[in-house]
């Protein structure tokens, strides 16, 4: 006959956080997600996989930040609350880590079911839709998307064309900025979590 799994031998789905928050990543509530675990995360997981030039990696907080910028930019009439998804977008990387596209390709269907879920209850946990309106969301997209293609030419070894081909042109901002991005360097960890935080609670003010 076979023995039934006992809890203790089913496998650990919860990550302990700093905060003492226990976060279960398969299903994940809003109750268990503090501000605090996510900056500290994401100021500590690298993009690119730390392929990158510099001193100090570029973290997904760094990131975070640029694409919240560039959102702005895009959507200068943007509500607080759509800005903060923007910086929010990549927040599941906290818990979950930076994946590069590739590989979550390579995982399939998967990953992303996970990554979704666990973005729509930080969503909620911070008073947004769980969703981000279908107009928001490919701006947020597109924004993403030209941060990766200053961060691939800036930090990352790609040429203009190679980034061009992954990205797309990164047109449509103001050109004061894209000199800014063409001359983008890593922050260290302190800086990157501290100007996460200070975003973050700029966007919740009254």
């Amino acid at each position: 006959m076979k023995s039934r799994m006992q809890p203790q031998d089913r496998p650990r789905a919860w990550q302990r956080m700093l905060s003492g928050r226990r976060l279960d990543l398969l299903n994940p509530t809003p109750f268990d997600i503090e501000i605090t675990d996510i900056a500290h995360g994401l100021a500590r997981v690298a993009r690119w996989n730390g392929q990158t030039i510099g001193e100090h990696a570029l973290s997904v907080a760094q990131h975070s930040l640029i694409v919240e910028e560039i959102f702005t930019a895009l959507e200068p009439e943007a509500s607080r609350q759509s800005r903060m998804m923007a910086l929010l977008h990549d927040a599941p990387e906290y818990v979950i880590g930076d994946l590069i596209s590739p590989f979550k390709a390579a995982v399939g269907l998967n990953y992303k079911a996970v990554e979704t879920r666990l973005l729509s209850a930080i969503y909620i946990r911070f008073g947004l839709p769980g969703e981000p309106p279908e107009h928001i969301c490919k701006a947020i997209k597109k924004a993403d998307a030209i941060a990766a293609f200053y961060e691939a030419t800036a930090l990352a070894g790609f040429s203009a064309k190679e980034a061009i081909e992954l990205f797309g042109a990164p047109t449509l901002i103001p050109e004061s900025l894209a000199l800014r991005l063409a001359k983008l360097e890593a922050t260290p960890t302190t800086v990157a979590h501290r100007d996460f935080v200070r975003k973050f609670n700029e966007l919740t003010e009254p």
